[in-house]
């Protein structure tokens, strides 16, 4: 299942066991007004970009240890919120929560990028990468959406993984990157 499907099949999809949630499609009605035109969406740089994922991995961190996601659900892109209430996120939550993984100590590291990270269509950020904790890996596939004037939560998958098994594939910059039109068929 590629990006562009899951985003055409519609918002809120759980896209995988392993946590993935993703936002509406494209905005609402309601959103228009908060989302900015792809030419005004800043690109964030590399600290920027660092401060996004450690914010995300201290807010599912705070919501694991208490059982309660609504201030994750709040701070989240308006999509995200529509199509995850608390309760939802919860459930999603459940296995990283029962695996009593400390998220807190990703905020120690800088995160190792994967790829670089990408605009998947405009006012969308997917950054993916994992810190480099040991035993055990946090492995990160982070969606953003610019709405509101800043960068929000947009989709999210977060798996702890043997770090033997994470490698960077080169050494992509952390500064995003367009991605390719999609061809006209």
């Amino acid at each position: 299942m590629t990006l562009n499907s899951i985003l055409r099949n519609g918002p809120g999809r759980l896209i995988a066991p392993a946590l993935l949630i993703l936002g509406a499609a494209g905005p609402a009605p309601a959103q228009q007004q908060t989302s900015a035109p792809a030419s005004n969406v800043p690109v964030p740089g590399e600290l920027e970009l660092s401060k996004l994922i450690w914010s995300t991995m201290a807010a599912v961190d705070h919501a694991n240890q208490a059982g309660n996601y609504s201030v994750l659900r709040d701070l989240s892109a308006p999509g995200f919120q529509v199509n995850n209430d608390a309760a939802r996120l919860a459930q999603v939550f459940a296995s990283l929560r029962a695996q009593n993984i400390d998220l807190s100590n990703c905020l120690l590291l800088a995160p190792t990028y994967t790829s670089t990270p990408t605009q998947v269509q405009p006012g969308v950020l997917r950054v993916q990468g994992y810190f480099g904790l040991r035993p055990t890996a946090i492995v990160f596939d982070l969606y953003y959406q610019w709405a509101g004037g800043k960068w929000r939560l947009f989709g999210v998958s977060i798996t702890p993984r043997r770090l033997a098994g994470e490698q960077p594939r080169a050494t992509p910059s952390a500064v995003p990157t367009q991605a390719p039109a999609p061809q006209r068929r």
